[in-house]
């Protein structure tokens, strides 16, 4: 396993507002993906998973996540539950409404990949 790259990446890093609130005026919260690091889980790496983690995040004008939710699983538990837990801890510059940083939900691609 030492020969193998971990390679991760931040697919379609934030693709919208939650259906419902995608007004002209409001823009959903974003992160700096290279100050976020996530650690691949180890047992994950032994059994050579490998997917994409869809989750969103409701993000506070104070650019911590309020909540999270996995929308769409990698297939492994183990990856899904790393993403939600390492992407949670991460600052967010947080969504505006009308101009003003507001509480926004936020869409995040996580793909998990070995090189």
């Amino acid at each position: 396993m030492s020969n193998k790259k971990v390679a991760v990446s931040i697919a379609a890093l934030l693709l919208s507002a939650v259906a419902g609130s995608t007004f002209a005026a409001e823009n959903p919260a974003s992160f700096d993906a290279s100050k976020c690091k996530v650690d691949y889980p180890k047992a994950s790496l032994m059994n050579e998973e490998q997917g994409v983690t869809s989750m969103s995040f409701l993000v506070n004008p104070d650019g911590s996540v309020a909540d999270s939710k996995l929308e769409k699983s990698s297939g492994f538990k183990g990856l899904d539950k790393a993403a939600l837990k390492g992407l949670a801890s991460c600052k967010f510059k947080p969504g505006t409404k009308d101009g003003a940083p507001a509480q926004t939900w936020t869409k995040v691609d996580y793909a998990w990949k070995l090189d």
